[in-house]
């Protein structure tokens, strides 16, 4: 057998000469233990998850954490699962032909948009094998990730690498690193908080902006992603016209033992329950598509942390999910990494329009 594979038939049908593989994170196929034993098991054996050697890590995922942690993680699921399945895969399938309907109407050439996951299904691979298979000529990959950091992004190049390792005959690539500060994203997210306030007919005490943190050790070894993150809720909060005292950067997520990048979310929202804030919400700009850390961690657990040390009303502002204005803010990112391909050529990326 052949070590690199060849080009997949495309079926006889037109050729999409542009392809674009839209990339989230990852969730596992139903709320049950052994599904969660499958994704844990992918998710948390990628080193750029987790750095340690690879025989001690083993030892300890194997022999402690997926032994014990799907159950738990099982039930966090159970919480939020719907009758459509899983609300990143749900939300995500729908914003990828959210994508495919507005770059077709502003490129000039055929274009087809695949979704996959980094850990989980549909897969990297999966997502590859169905652009190539489509003919496309020219890929762009496009993680949902805003803030860059090795744990998410680094990881999605990688496995998109392993991909391409094999092939005989290798497509041309793009790669989209960061999108933490562009404007049409820092817009919608400026839009979806003012319009909750609107909705509310009032603003919070306290906005806070919590973001998926890392290890410190992550971090000060050259991760640049805490940085990122506070660069996006600083835009967004200039956008907004707050006040320095009214909204903090803090991060959620923990695992193990290791110090991660401070402040936690959970702690700071206990603080401010403790101080007996009247009204505090939350929003997430880290995550494009709401999911389990989201939903259930701050939408649930970290508003049981905040009313029970005494903190009065608390919201969670939903992720963009498909929101016309996140849409066209991914669609004109993608406008602008094409560009020089011809699909592209004679198209114009639309206006943006003021926002808020």
């Amino acid at each position: 057998m052949s070590r690199y594979q060849g080009k997949l038939d495309s079926g006889g049908g037109q050729e999409a000469h542009l392809g674009v593989l839209l990339v989230n994170l990852g969730t596992p196929d139903a709320p049950t233990p052994d599904a969660l034993k499958r994704y844990l098991a992918e998710f948390l054996w990628d080193p750029r998850i987790v750095e340690m050697p690879r025989p001690l890590w083993w030892l300890i995922l194997h022999g402690r954490i997926l032994k014990t942690r799907p159950k738990r993680s099982a039930e966090a699921y159970r919480s939020i699962w719907t009758e459509n399945g899983s609300p990143l895969l749900e939300t995500t399938l729908e914003l990828r032909a959210i994508l495919q309907r507005l770059l077709a109407e502003r490129l000039s050439g055929p274009v087809k948009v695949v979704a996959a996951m980094r850990y989980g299904n549909p897969s990297i691979r999966e997502g590859m094998d169905g652009l190539r298979a489509a003919g496309c000529e020219r890929i762009l990959v496009l993680p949902l990730y805003p803030q860059y950091s090795s744990t998410t992004t680094a990881s999605t190049f990688d496995a998109v690498s392993d991909y391409l390792g094999r092939l005989r005959h290798i497509p041309e690539m793009r790669f989209i690193m960061d999108y933490h500060d562009d404007e049409g994203y820092v817009r919608a997210l400026a839009n979806s908080i003012q319009e909750h306030w609107a909705r509310r007919g009032a603003q919070p005490d306290k906005l806070l902006f919590s973001f998926h943190g890392i290890p410190q050790k992550t971090w000060r070894s050259g991760d640049p992603y805490p940085e990122r993150c506070h660069n996006t809720a600083r835009l967004v909060a200039n956008r907004l016209g707050l006040e320095e005292d009214s909204w903090q950067v803090a991060f959620q997520s923990r695992f193990g033992r290791a110090k991660w990048v401070a402040p936690y979310t959970d702690e700071t929202l206990k603080r401010w329950g403790r101080e007996g804030l009247g009204q505090v919400d939350v929003v997430c700009p880290g995550f494009p598509v709401d999911c389990l850390e989201t939903l259930e961690e701050i939408g649930q657990e970290n508003r049981r942390f905040f009313r029970e040390a005494g903190g009065g009303g608390y919201d969670y502002i939903p992720a963009l999910n498909l929101r016309a204005d996140h849409g066209e803010a991914l669609a004109n990112l993608v406008m602008r990494h094409v560009k020089g391909w011809p699909e592209a050529e004679s198209a114009q990326e639309p206006g943006c329009g003021d926002g808020v």
